[in-house]
């Protein structure tokens, strides 16, 4: 039996990192996907390495289609074959309604939406080609469904992520690949920093789990969705938010 690959987009940081580092952990060979933090990538690619597992490093800007089929031509020279794919390359703008203009638009939509459909193609492709009933994991987000200020390029893009999730699993079901996405609430990044630690408190303490999520939890969801025990799970999102969606009115409103 051959070793399964998967190769995560956003890779480097993240919740891209958990992920990448779970799957490595259940066994995967790894490529990670990365836009500009090549470092970050060239850190998880080792780390996955010392699990005793393969790891290559591959750039592609997500927004660009042709990027895309170079970087899938590049996986397919050293890994040959993918198992899993998992679509979490995304940028998060926040900006009023009013203000957002043409070029923010595109940036979004082309990262998060579009480049999510061409790397699931590719990836899609690849599988029918060498009959894997592989997996296509696409990261959403609760913006899919809650609404909060300023989102209203972010949250429509990873609503569309959503519906492509129950499409493409009805389109590719016939091939036993599976498509299933898993929405995130408020994460802990890395990079965010410790200045921003009373904010972060102020915000999980409105979340009805009181916390935020950690990217290795997501890294474990995407884990069980790919194994054999989620077998019969597809065309569905997995909402990871501490029940942030829950409450419709806020917490002192009968008091």
């Amino acid at each position: 039996m051959s070793q399964k690959k998967a190769l995560v987009t956003g890779g480097g940081k993240g919740i891209g990192r958990g992920i990448a580092l779970a799957l490595a952990k259940a066994g995967y060979d790894i490529a990670v996907h990365y836009g500009t933090s090549r470092a970050g990538a060239e850190d998880m690619a080792q780390q996955i390495r010392e699990l005793g597992r393969e790891a290559i490093t591959l750039q592609a800007d997500v927004k660009d289609v042709a990027a895309i089929r170079r970087m899938f031509s590049e996986y397919r020279e050293q890994f040959g074959t993918i198992d899993v794919l998992v679509n979490n390359a995304g940028i998060t703008r926040l900006v009023p309604f009013l203000e957002v203009d043409e070029d923010l638009w595109e940036e979004v939509m082309r990262t998060d939406l579009r480049g999510s459909f061409f790397c699931a193609q590719e990836a899609a492709r690849l599988m029918v080609e060498s009959e894997t009933k592989g997996v296509i994991i696409q990261i959403s987000s609760n913006h899919s469904q809650g609404c909060w200020p300023n989102a209203t390029i972010y949250g429509p893009a990873k609503a569309g992520v959503d519906k492509l999730v129950r499409n493409m699993a009805l389109d590719l079901a016939p091939h036993g690949i599976r498509v299933v996405g898993i929405a995130p609430g408020y994460t802990r990044l890395e990079w965010i920093p410790e200045s921003a630690n009373e904010r972060i408190a102020q915000t999980a303490g409105k979340i009805p789990l009181q916390r935020f999520a950690q990217p290795a939890e997501i890294g474990e969801a995407a884990v069980f969705l790919t194994s054999e025990a989620a077998g019969y799970i597809t065309g569905t999102t997995l909402f990871m938010d501490g029940g942030a969606l829950l409450p419709v009115v806020p917490d002192n409103h009968y008091t």
